[in-house]
């Protein structure tokens, strides 16, 4: 492969293979051409045969594994990723051996994590299979070695998944890593309008910005996904009331902070969260994500109305990541321990039962054993029923990663005991005997069970019946355990049915409009009233056009005048070749 395949390219137009000629030498070479006929020899014919060119291969007809870590975030784009490829043909399998193309989409949060993906693309390499690699791992770093030659789909760029993976299949390696812009203003991403597959037909993760407004000095998610962007709330509604028509029962609202929507385009989150309440039907449910303490506590009044709403969950994850100023002065998170304790303080007074979810960074550098003792002072204050604990781990690239760094065993000795202290409270115990309303949406992982959540989201297990999945019913708690209560179903209580509609079966592919609903399982025509095509901006291959009906720029007749033209110039570039020879 050329070097220019490592380089960061930027667009389809860098599409590298070995046979192809650099620009400068095609701009020297027309000149002198001469069509020549040259015979081969019957084992030429054979070899030839059996081992066809590249740009032979037919795409759209390949199967592909989809492979997704990290955050609700990055899981969206996962969906909306195979979403399109299984809307264009490709199969989507659970069989990593029987795929044709592994689609990897990293997460860049922790070591362990990027560990798991550098080592998924040798073990895709050594299994012969094509890579595509997404996330936030080659967006931060494209340029790192075990990267080199692979094609790359940017955070903002999954909405051309599909060019990507054709090209792929071809033999070729191209980095889309742009970022979306509109009139030079940075946009969320992706349309959220692309098709989907989700991988839990009854919950719809929307993003509703990208980015964030912090230079934590330990994240490496800010070199991926930079600075916030956020979508408009007319096209999160619409997001929304689509979801609800294709038998969707809760949303999950996502980002890097959602407590920031808004700041870039002159909105907040309650702004938002208002007009989706007015969306939601009766028996679904909203569920917030992630906000960090300074955004949310310009609107503790309004928040406590909206989480106090029966339609949302009363429940909210507020990172503090550690109880001493000076280590949060030296991740540089904007806040003190105050603020997060005024934030708690005030949603629980106001949001009766309400459930905190935080975070918690244990062996930060600089940080010191009275450091630690105040955090643990913090968790047995409040208790959390939801903590999530993370020992430090340096990432490259960060301010954190060149600070004094806390000998490794002191790190893993205070995350034992932070976790031990964790494990030495059960948060529901008193809560067995009540009725709850709750709202069944999954499986649970030992197929015992079907999952379901409380007001509060609280996990609550259920009995495995089917007639009780995507319902909403009212259950006796009987048992309690750390992370979760058993409910038995009231047998008089009312059931409701939050869908709208009978909900998709799992695999099928959600946001396409009826006429592409008869698409042929080959990616090469659809049956559709409009089409688009994506031109390809001095492609090295000139006649390649891709026709996706989410693209929609154009119309047939266009489509058929630009390709009469090149035929034109083609077999005006040809016969002028013969004359010359003549």
């Amino acid at each position: 492969m050329p070097a220019a395949c490592d380089s960061v390219l930027e667009d389809i137009e860098d599409i590298v293979s070995a046979q192809d000629l650099k620009p400068h030498d095609l701009r020297f070479v027309r000149k002198n051409v001469f069509p020549k006929v040259r015979k081969r020899s019957s084992q030429q014919r054979s070899q030839t045969d059996d081992d066809p060119p590249c740009d032979s291969v037919i795409p759209g007809i390949q199967k592909i594994w989809i492979r997704t870590w990290g955050c609700s975030h990055n899981n969206s784009d996962g969906e909306y990723m195979a979403g399109q490829l299984a809307a264009y043909g490709y199969k989507i399998t659970d069989n990593s051996a029987e795929a044709d193309l592994w689609l990897l989409n990293s997460c860049t949060v922790k070591n362990p994590a990027e560990d798991h993906f550098r080592n998924s693309i040798k073990k895709a390499q050594e299994a012969n299979k094509k890579v595509v690699v997404a996330g936030c791992v080659p967006q931060a770093q494209p340029r790192q070695d075990y990267l080199k030659g692979l094609s790359i789909i940017g955070v903002q760029q999954i909405d051309r998944v599909v060019e990507v993976v054709e090209e792929t299949i071809k033999g070729h390696s191209v980095r889309l890593l742009g970022q979306k812009k509109d009139n030079g203003k940075r946009l969320g991403g992706a349309r959220l309008d692309l098709p989907k597959i989700r991988k839990n037909p009854l919950i719809e993760i929307i993003s509703i910005n990208t980015g964030c407004l912090n230079a934590c000095t330990y994240c490496k998610t800010k070199h991926a996904r930079g600075d916030l962007a956020s979508y408009p709330i007319e096209e999160l509604v619409d997001r929304a009331k689509q979801s609800f028509q294709e038998g969707v029962c809760e949303i999950w609202l996502t980002s890097e902070d959602t407590g920031a929507y808004g700041r870039d385009i002159g909105t907040d989150l309650p702004t938002l969260l208002w007009k989706l309440v007015e969306a939601i039907p009766e028996g679904a449910m909203l569920r917030l994500g992630m906000t960090n303490p300074p955004y949310i506590l310009e609107h503790l009044e309004e928040m406590a109305k909206i989480l106090n709403h029966p339609r949302v969950y009363a429940f909210l994850h507020i990172p503090v990541q550690s109880a001493s100023d000076s280590v949060l002065m030296d991740m540089r998170r904007e806040y003190c321990v105050a603020d997060f304790r005024r934030v708690v303080d005030f949603l629980k007074e106001k949001v009766p039962g309400i459930t905190i979810a935080t975070d918690i960074i244990c062996g930060f550098p600089g940080e010191t054993d009275e450091d630690f003792q105040e955090t643990m002072k913090l968790v047995e204050q409040y208790k959390f029923p939801s903590l999530f604990i993370n020992q430090f781990y340096p990432r490259p690239g960060t301010p954190a990663a060149k600070m004094h760094q806390v000998p490794a065993a002191v790190k893993k000795q205070r995350t034992k005991d932070l976790s031990r202290l964790f494990h030495s409270y059960n948060p529901y115990d008193h809560k067995v005997g009540e009725r709850q309303r709750v709202l069944v949406t999954e499986e649970s992982f030992d197929s015992n069970y079907y999952v379901a959540h409380n007001p509060f989201y609280e996990q609550v297990l259920v009995p495995k019946d089917p007639v009780l999945m995507g319902k909403m019913v009212e259950v006796n708690i009987y048992e309690a355990g750390k992370h979760f209560m058993k409910g038995q179903p009231v047998s008089d209580a009312r059931v409701y049915t939050a869908s709208i509609t009978r909900p998709l079966a799992k695999g099928e592919v959600s946001g396409l409009t009826e006429e592409f609903r008869h698409v042929p399982q080959n990616g090469t025509k659809w049956k559709a009233h409009q089409s688009a095509e994506i031109p390809v901006k001095a492609p090295l291959i000139p006649w390649m056009t891709l026709h996706l009906p989410w693209h929609q720029e154009g119309s047939r007749l266009k489509i058929l005048s630009v390709s009469l033209a090149l035929l034109a110039f083609f077999a005006m570039f040809y016969y002028g070749g013969m004359k010359r020879e003549l």
